[in-house]
């Protein structure tokens, strides 16, 4: 028999660690499980997707016999998503595979894991709390167009129903709110709360604490504080708020065709490398993820600012 030589890719098989770390990012994101996930772009070229955005054309009129009606345009913007590669990597050395506590590789898998899931659920969140704005092209940027101040006051129920009345909806559907987790206390003390361990088994969404105004409350520290100026010369002031997002869960039995809040576009599932320093005797561990995200329904989300 020839001499054979064992390899770092004999012992840890890329693919098998590609599918456990692919298992393991779904228990640790928090804002993609509200997300649509489109993988159009595997194996498609090119690596920007055109998100397009259709306006209302507002209400039915009644218009009297033998008179015409009147007509409206239909107006739509886009806004363009390119695909990003999030990577991370873990070096191992010999000493810690062969003195290490615990299992170095499986500690590896669910580390690299948590960073790519935490890198989406970043980006995810970055399209639900960006305002829209408008160039002076007519171009906007893709940004959440419903907005609700409720900066005055720290969040609570009173708050809530009135940034949800934004959405100006006829029936009130189920809504997600993602909160900073500072924020749950005060919620707690509301009356009109209603705490997670009081529903019935298997009703609780990924991260829900609770229920208020028909939103289930997420808690995240991607919520971060942030500081908005307010007034103008002498009066400007400098205010610390959140910015919560609210967004709609269930689809509009109003439209045959319905489009999710955000989408989360795969160029690629996971992708694990690995590889040998045979000089400095580690092993590396690499994961990337080929991905983009984009607010695609920019009606389903109300961008809420509350005190803090």
């Amino acid at each position: 028999m020839p001499n054979q030589t064992t390899k770092l890719g004999d012992l840890v098989n890329p693919e098998v660690l590609s599918d456990m770390i692919s298992a393991k990012i779904p228990n640790k994101i928090v804002v993609t499980p509200f997300a649509s996930v489109d993988d159009t772009l595997v194996g498609v070229p090119g690596n920007t997707i055109t998100v397009p955005r259709y306006q209302y054309i507002g209400d039915a009129k009644d218009v009297a016999e033998g008179v015409k009606a009147e007509t409206v345009k239909l107006t739509s913007g886009t806004s363009q998503a390119t695909v990003k590669k999030a990577v991370k990597a873990v070096e191992i050395t010999d000493e810690a595979k062969l003195s290490g506590y615990g299992d170095p590789y499986g500690e590896a898998t669910g580390q690299l894991a948590k960073a790519i899931a935490a890198k989406m659920d970043a980006d995810a969140l970055d399209c639900l709390v960006l305002p829209y704005k408008e160039d002076s092209d007519g171009n906007g940027n893709g940004g959440v167009q419903l907005l609700y101040d409720g900066s005055a006051s720290t969040i609570k129920y009173a708050g809530i129903v009135d940034a949800v009345d934004c959405f100006n909806e006829e029936v009130n559907t189920e809504k997600v709110i993602f909160v900073n987790p500072k924020q749950v206390s005060a919620l707690r003390k509301d009356p009109d709360f209603i705490s997670a361990d009081k529903y019935a088994a298997g009703v609780m969404l990924t991260g829900e604490v609770g229920k208020v105004a028909n939103c289930r409350v997420v808690p995240t520290r991607k919520v971060a504080e942030q500081e908005i100026e307010t007034g103008e010369g002498a009066n400007a002031t400098t205010k610390k708020v959140y910015a919560c997002p609210i967004v709609k869960l269930t689809q509009d039995s109003e439209t045959e065709e319905d489009t999710p809040a955000i989408t989360v576009y795969m160029k690629r599932s996971v992708h694990t490398d690995t590889d040998r320093d045979a000089l400095a005797k580690t092993d590396l561990i690499s994961v990337d993820q080929h991905y983009t995200v984009a607010l695609t329904d920019a009606s389903k989300v109300v961008l809420a600012t509350f005190k803090a």
